[in-house]
């Protein structure tokens, strides 16, 4: 075989089913093998659409999502959605073409430098020097990916050695020394903490996307029935435990519920599983949860006090920590006290928007819940679209809420979409978007029209950078600095792609909107003419102790 035979082969069997890219020079020795490979090839429109759909699709899936450019602007237009899944923790492999061997370095046309380009946002990454090497490197990759604490990682491959040939063979096993994860925790770690579990009066437990990587999520309700503890979440933690339940806080931090967010501030243990503490749920680190012990479980040592100070640590895998910790815990303190005032909170701060008789976006992502009865895959775009989605829609099952969390990415949503629905065919799966978000990968409307992929896309269209808008509402006098937005005709686009498009101006045909899209079997895009200066609340300025919050309706 030659080196681009034996990449495919390699492929097939770490189990890819989807590819999703874009050809170009230094794949085409790639892309000539492909012709004729039995996996499902995905032509994106833009290259940062194959990163996101690949990460939308590990998501939904679980699976490692694979993706594929060229040398030069097709590795860098890859950039930002391999750091989106970096910061998510979220198992891709992104293949490149580069130069031939002897070129590198030499500034060849369509040359860059992409894994010291991408070292600071994979988790590993290979450039191929010798055909010899492949396999071993490709089966070492998707085993760094989605081990440990997953991750992207890259495999860059010139093209001379996609045309060099040898004897294929399979490794199979993988060592490598120097990387060894944790998967178990310590029981002397284990004791402790369930000897604080068992003292705590005022116990939350804080999950973050952990939870959803590990398969953690019935350990996790397990546990918080059998201590009665409150649980609240990060926004990659939603779907980790279900919202409808009784001991459910919802979403903390910046735009958390104010109820989640004065439990942590109050409690006096906090259970933090698969989380890092990140600074839109801490606020103020100096003035957070003051009076609360910390036991963090995560699998990842360097999370662990690198934010906050942790009483015990516990390095290994959430779903067998919790169950060990289950095991270990015999008996709780009563705190019948604590769920009563955690209680009143709820009932004294909940989730509410003013209903004016205009089309206020929240009440879009109500009618949305109910009429897909919760089950849909949500996946998102950034910004106040974001913040609605996760506040609104009740999330009871994992890998059901797909957002960029941690680097914020505007535009992860369609392509998202699009890679979530290919992984997950069976289930309805629609993208929240706002109309700023939604235009930054538009074009992959085509991807979805041409394949088929039938996602349902609800721009919640304000007419601005909405997110950016509210801040400068609240904390730059109303100087709408350059946040106006001049939109498209939604629908007519929509069209022109081959997709149907249904434009929305009043509240009493939200649902009916809503209920039409999903019948129709074909990609449609809702264009929801919302409140244009909703704002979303609760909020905490940044800087400010997460109690400290704005909770004001707009």
């Amino acid at each position: 075989m030659n080196g681009a035979q034996i990449l495919i082969e390699c492929l097939k069997r770490e189990g890819t089913q989807v590819i999703f890219g874009y050809p170009g020079g230094q794949v085409l020795p790639l892309f000539d093998k492909l012709y004729d490979a039995d996996v499902d090839f995905i032509l994106v429109r833009h290259e940062q659409g194959a990163a996101h759909a690949a990460d939308g699709y590990a998501r939904a899936t679980g699976k490692p999502g694979v993706c594929i450019a060229t040398s030069g602007p097709g590795a860098t237009n890859l950039v930002t959605g391999i750091a989106t899944a970096f910061m998510d923790s979220i198992p891709m492999i992104a293949i490149t073409g580069q130069v031939k061997t002897f070129l590198i370095g030499n500034d060849a046309f369509q040359e860059a430098d992409v894994t010291g380009i991408t070292r600071p946002i994979t988790k590993h990454n290979f450039l191929v020097k010798d055909v010899k090497d492949l396999a071993r490197i490709v089966r070492e990759a998707f085993y760094i990916a989605t081990t440990g604490r997953p991750g992207p990682v890259l495999i860059d491959i010139p093209s001379d050695v996609q045309l060099q040939e040898m004897d294929f063979v399979w490794p199979e096993e993988v060592k490598i020394r120097s990387y060894n994860p944790t998967y178990f925790g310590h029981p002397g770690q284990i004791k402790r903490a369930a000897k604080l579990i068992s003292a705590a009066k005022k116990p939350i437990i804080y999950a973050g996307g952990g939870i959803i990587t590990s398969g953690a999520h019935h350990e996790l309700k397990t546990l918080a029935e059998k201590i009665n503890a409150p649980v609240t979440w990060t926004l990659m933690g939603i779907g980790g435990f279900p919202g409808e339940h009784k001991l459910s806080l919802g979403m903390l931090g910046m735009h958390g519920t104010a109820y989640a967010n004065h439990a942590i501030m109050e409690s006096d243990l906090i259970i933090a599983v698969g989380a890092r503490f990140d600074d839109r749920v801490t606020g103020r680190l100096d003035a957070f949860a003051p009076y609360a012990k910390v036991i963090h479980i995560d699998i990842d040592p360097s999370s662990i006090s690198k934010n906050v100070k942790v009483d015990v640590p516990v390095v290994g895998d959430a779903k067998n920590i919790l169950g060990q910790l289950i095991e270990e815990i015999k008996e709780t303190q009563d705190i019948s006290d604590w769920l009563k005032t955690v209680e009143e909170w709820k009932k004294k701060y909940p989730l509410r928007y003013a209903d004016k008789g205009i089309i206020k976006p929240q009440y879009v992502i109500e009618q949305i819940y109910e009429a897909t009865r919760g089950e849909a895959v949500i996946t998102t775009e950034v910004g106040q679209n974001q913040m609605w989605a996760a506040q609104w829609y009740k999330y009871n099952q994992p890998r059901t809420f797909i957002s960029s969390g941690g680097l914020g990415t505007m535009g992860f949503g369609l392509p998202a979409a699009m890679g979530a629905k290919l992984g997950c065919p069976d289930k309805v799966v629609f993208d929240i978007a706002g109309d700023g978000s939604i235009q930054m990968n538009i074009q992959e409307l085509a991807t979805c029209v041409c394949n088929k992929i039938n996602v349902k896309v609800a721009i919640l269209n304000n007419g601005y950078l909405g997110m950016v808008r509210q801040w400068q509402e609240l904390f730059y006098k109303r100087r709408y600095s350059h946040t106006c937005l001049y939109n498209p005709d939604f629908v007519k686009l929509a069209e022109s792609f081959g997709a149907v498009g249904i434009l929305i101006t009043k509240k009493e045909d939200v649902r009916s909107a809503i209920e039409k899209a999903i019948s129709i079997d074909n990609v449609v895009v809702m264009d929801f003419r919302v409140d244009p200066e909703e704002n979303v609340f609760p909020m905490v300025p940044a800087g400010e102790a997460i109690n400290r919050i704005i909770g004001g309706l707009a």
